[in-house]
């Protein structure tokens, strides 16, 4: 950078050009003074080149430059068009490339945060702060300080962590990365935008930072007002998003006046048209409709049906009570759920549910009110067309670039983590037949009513899932290793949990504890590698697992080639007969009215074609 000779500065001020000290402009050495009009310079001012056109709109380009700008204490890269700024640009870095145009105000104070190190509560909306927000987090880190909040020295460890990584990180002024569009956008305050992202519209911005890239990009459209909060690479907020002190994950998308505060959303999360609240939205959450309200949940994989509620007022002390949605589960239009309450993985939610479900030990259940009475159908899910297009539309929408994708999500729909739980249904169930015998019409598990057939269905599918579950696991071992080799150590024995999409062994995340309280984890990268480290040997920890689990299963000390084949066809008859109640729930749809017949066609071809993946 060079100072301005007299001629340029007789240029610019011929252009209607002012400075409080032209001693205090810099420029770079190819400046040319003929691309300003109308700009007025305060305190320290750093200006590149203008040696391009930027194309405004599709087909009309216009010459780098500043227009009708009032800018104090402003570095502008190279090829910027920055033009009619309605009150002023202070304290700002903005890259090359920019075009900022028909703008207020761009401003950072002092105390600015960008959002970064932002204490939030989730879950207990009037509980002390759970979540600390900083530009890497991810879904996994979240999930363990919510889930950890109670343990005060992990709790103060992760705190000072991440305090550590905040301040290395910050900024003394707000920057704008290279090639940013920021038009017709009124306020933009302590807000840092990385590179390749596009504000158009916006109402404000407070107190932000946009980890936009050039592979994965980040729009903020019409009406956006966002405050205290950090937007992820890949994700887009537009159309009247009202959003506070939050963290957006990447790819979400939250549109069409959903209003949100306190709240987290993670990979891939679909947000529109209503409200949440104090949520923990993990990867793959959707809200679609208006009436819809989440609020003191924590969900994953994850749709909310319309007029979907929960209420977190269940004592009258104020809304303190929450609840866990495991992953896949699911809120038919109109449910409502009083917390607290734990669904169990892969259910669905039926009308007004009350009683304070907890149905983690009956996973992929049916929860269904009738009034006042509730009943359960355990194991239904397992055999629905609903579950099956699931579990294969996720994968393929997963939209985030290779290299933003901070949070772990392991797609697995039979995981230790909820073979686990259909375990210890499929025993609960056992039990409630032997205590009441077969003859009962129906039985009673926690205020939930269960039919006498429902029970024996639950049993059926439960056993439908395991089998599938231990033959598709044995198959993968053998493809892998060319032959059964039991598993080299016991790490991956015992409870799995599920950590907002990341699969593991409890005893690895006990681990990850201490290692956090005693300090090995010198750092919030440390942390993140070791999620990285035991998502990388899931395998390995899923195969000591389900090794047990077969010994157990089918009373063996060893596996024989004999065992393998025994199982193989257990799974292929398993496999069958889960397909046929999959194609028997698609022509009950069918028969209903509600599907043409060339969708049903398509559908029934896609499952007579699961038999290639058999072997």
């Amino acid at each position: 950078m060079r100072q301005l000779t007299d001629e340029e500065i007789t240029i610019l001020e011929d252009r209607s050009c002012w400075a409080e000290d032209w001693t205090n402009v810099h420029v770079s050495e190819d400046f040319k003074p003929n691309y300003m009009h109308r700009v007025m310079l305060y305190g320290q001012i750093n200006i590149g080149a203008f040696d391009k056109n930027i194309e405004v709109s599709r087909g009309f380009l216009k010459h780098s430059g500043i227009n009708n700008a009032t800018l104090r204490n402003v570095t502008v890269g190279d090829n910027c068009l920055i033009e009619n700024i309605g009150n002023f640009i202070n304290n700002y870095t903005i890259g090359d490339d920019c075009h900022i145009s028909n703008v207020s105000s761009m401003e950072t104070t002092d105390g600015a945060t960008y959002g970064e190190g932002n204490l939030i509560s989730v879950l207990n909306e009037v509980g002390d702060g759970n979540v600390v927000l900083f530009s890497d987090l991810n879904s996994q880190f979240a999930a363990f300080m919510v889930k950890h909040f109670g343990d005060k020295a992990l709790k103060d460890a992760i705190r000072r962590l991440i305090n550590e990584e905040v301040a290395r990180n910050r900024q003394e002024q707000a920057s704008i990365g290279n090639n940013v569009k920021i038009v017709n956008t009124k306020e933009i305050t302590n807000t840092v935008i990385n590179d390749d992202c596009e504000i158009n519209g916006a109402a404000r911005l407070s107190d932000c930072t946009i980890l936009s890239s050039p592979n994965s990009n980040v729009y903020i459209g019409t009406g956006v007002i966002c405050e205290n909060s950090i937007i992820s690479e890949g994700s887009s907020i537009i159309n009247s998003v009202k959003m506070q002190d939050c963290f957006v994950g990447e790819a979400c998308q939250i549109s069409n006046g959903f209003t949100a505060s306190s709240s987290v959303f993670f990979a891939n999360s679909y947000m529109s048209n209503g409200e949440a609240c104090a949520a923990f939205c993990g990867p793959f959450t959707a809200s679609h409709h208006k009436s819809s309200l989440l609020i003191g949940g924590m969900f994953s994989f994850y749709n909310a049906g319309s007029a979907t509620n929960f209420s977190n007022h269940a004592y009258k002390m104020g809304p303190m009570h929450y609840g866990v949605l495991e992953r896949g589960t699911k809120t038919a239009s109109g449910a409502y759920v009083l917390m607290p309450a734990n669904i169990g993985t892969f259910s669905v939610c039926f009308g007004k549910l009350m009683y304070h479900p907890d149905t983690r030990n009956l996973p992929f259940s049916y929860l269904i009110a009738y009034g006042d009475t509730m009943y359960l159908s355990p194991g239904r899910n397992i055999t629905t067309v609903g579950l099956y297009r699931d579990i294969r539309k996720w994968p393929k929408r997963d939209v985030r670039a290779i290299g933003s994708q901070k949070s772990i999500v392991n797609f697995d729909w039979l995981s230790p983590f909820s073979v686990g739980e259909i375990l210890e249904g499929k025993a609960i169930l056992e039990k409630i037949l032997d205590a009441s015998g077969e003859n009962a019409t129906s039985y009673t598990y926690y205020n939930y009513v269960i039919s006498a057939n429902s029970l024996n269905k639950g049993i059926k599918y439960y056993d439908i899932a395991l089998r599938i579950y231990m033959g598709a696991v044995l198959k993968r071992v053998v493809k892998r290793l060319g032959a059964i080799e039991p598993p080299t150590d016991n790490t991956g024995l015992g409870k799995w949990n599920d950590l907002s999409g990341l699969l593991l062994p409890e005893s690895e995340e006990n681990k990850l504890i201490e290692d956090i309280k005693n300090g090995d984890a010198e750092t919030i990268q440390d942390v993140i590698e070791r999620f990285k480290d035991i998502n990388d040997n899931y395998r390995e920890y899923q195969w000591t697992w389900t090794y047990k689990m077969i010994l157990d299963y089918y009373g063996l000390t060893e596996i024989t080639e004999a065992d393998v084949e025994r199982i193989r066809l257990d799974y292929v008859k398993a496999r069958r007969a889960w397909i046929t109640e999959i194609k028997k729930d698609a022509e009950k749809e069918y028969a209903m009215g509600d599907v043409e017949k060339h969708v049903l066609d398509d559908f029934i071809n896609n499952l007579d074609h699961e038999i290639d993946f058999e072997n």
